[in-house]
């Protein structure tokens, strides 16, 4: 078969014709020749926004027949329409005048003006004639959160809509609001995982030219108190104090994975230090194949399962993972339930301030490597100012990493002549009491530029 040339195409064709049933009409009859008997039922299955018509959705017409002018409701909202026009892809739009049919695929637009009103999935029916949906639909529950803000708070109305326009053809994107006192007006998204995650940012950046800041990936906690209640922690600055936990006797879960790594036998060592380092708590291998290929020579392929926090491979598991294994190696995971973890909170400070866009949950044992890690990337951030700056990293209240970057400073005794020590010695003290009056009443003024840059090389 060939596209380019033509080659078996038309038997191709045929072959669809003869072997793939037509659709079926509302009660079970075929629908080849266009019957519309039967009350409408159509299938939204795509749909986008155009800024002179509104949303644009595609339907599927599964029973009945769907013209220009007529009335529908949603059967998930429960909200009226007037269809404005009806037509088929060919592969422009065609506005058809005697509508589509039942088996027909095509587009339709109504005085749906708000894209969160079109939702994949949901049916379309004549008002005062209801059918069953054609689907149930169920919400989608996020694996992780992440905060969306726009580099110049003034683009954040056009952020706005281009997230509204993004959401429109991906339903599973939860949106919510939320604003910080550096970062200013932003967004709280949850994403079905981290590549959902990439993906949706680089299609705000491509399609949109959106100048955004992502905030480090937070993954839902459960907090199970003593008399069984449950709540879901969706973002670091809700979770509670370690006086708080103890105090009301509460059990922190979070969600575990099954991983499924599939590397040639050369390469177990490095892949089960990674997992290890990871807080994996089970881990098994066996041997899958003998590999045939010539880059591989004298090499099993060997299967490694292993169940670790969800947390772990949200920002760099991945990409560590084929750096090490030279790109050999494949990884797939699902869902392994819940498991309780002795989590904390960890803040970053600066001269004594806590930073509550940097604010993140990780376990006991990474905190002292976490915080340093982010005390050493602020330091090399942060601007210098007139006097020291102190950096520290504290996990339920206790420093567990510190860094100082120096002040600037300004030889004062330039215009100080010949003479005694202590004329030296007066005019240094005097731009030491200054420095120490600064650093009372100073402020650390972190730019956006600076936390695009910190939260940029997180990954």
């Amino acid at each position: 078969i060939s596209a380019k040339t033509g080659l078996n195409v038309e038997s191709v064709l045929d072959a669809i014709v003869d072997h793939i049933p037509p659709p079926l009409g509302e009660h079970g009859e075929t629908s080849v020749d266009g019957d519309s008997s039967g009350d409408l039922r159509a299938l939204v299955f795509d749909s986008w926004f155009d800024a002179y018509r509104g949303v644009v959705s595609l339907v599927a017409i599964i029973g009945g027949r769907l013209q220009k002018g007529d009335t529908i409701m949603s059967a998930h909202l429960g909200k009226k329409y007037e269809v404005n026009e009806v037509g088929f892809l060919h592969p422009d739009e065609v506005p058809l005048s005697t509508g589509l049919s039942t088996g027909q695929v095509g587009y339709i637009t109504c005085n749906m003006k708000d894209s969160m009103e079109s939702i994949l999935g949901d049916t379309f029916y004549h008002v005062g004639k209801p059918v069953p949906p054609i689907q149930k639909l169920q919400a989608m529950k996020p694996m992780i959160y992440s905060g969306v803000y726009p580099m110049d708070a003034s683009e954040f109305p056009k952020l706005e809509e281009s997230i509204k326009r993004l959401t429109l053809n991906d339903r599973s994107v939860s949106v919510q609001k939320e604003s910080s006192a550096a970062l200013g007006l932003g967004f709280r998204l949850g994403f079905l995982g981290s590549l959902h995650n990439d993906v949706f940012r680089q299609r705000l950046e491509d399609e949109y030219n959106a100048e955004v800041i992502i905030t480090r990936p937070f993954v839902p906690l459960k907090l199970v108190s003593k008399d069984g209640e449950e709540k879901t922690i969706q973002s670091a600055l809700e979770f509670p104090d370690l006086f708080d936990i103890r105090q009301m006797k509460m059990e922190i879960f979070e969600p575990l994975i099954k991983a499924t790594i599939n590397v040639p036998d050369n390469y177990l060592g490095v892949v089960m230090e990674l997992l290890r380092a990871n807080r994996c708590t089970t881990l098994d291998y066996s041997y899958l194949s003998t590999s045939s290929s010539a880059s591989l020579s004298n090499t099993d392929l060997l299967q490694i399962i292993s169940t670790l926090p969800l947390s772990s491979i949200v920002t760099t598991f991945h990409s560590t993972l084929k750096s090490l294994t030279s790109g050999f190696a494949s990884f797939d995971y699902e869902e392994a339930g819940w498991e309780t973890s002795d989590l904390g909170r960890l803040e970053i400070l600066v001269n004594g301030r806590k930073v509550d866009e940097l604010t993140s949950v990780c376990h006991k044992l990474e905190a002292e490597r976490e915080g340093k890690r982010w005390t050493e990337r602020m330091r090399k951030m942060v601007d210098r100012q007139q006097y020291e700056v102190v950096i520290q990293a504290a996990f339920r209240g206790k420093i567990v990493s510190k860094e100082r970057l120096a002040a600037m400073r300004k030889d004062v005794t330039l215009g100080v002549g010949g003479g005694h020590y202590d004329r030296k010695a007066k005019v240094l003290n005097k731009q030491k009491e200054g420095k120490k009056r600064l650093k009372r009443i100073g402020n650390v003024d972190i730019s956006a530029e600076s936390f695009h840059k910190i939260l940029s090389t997180q990954n």
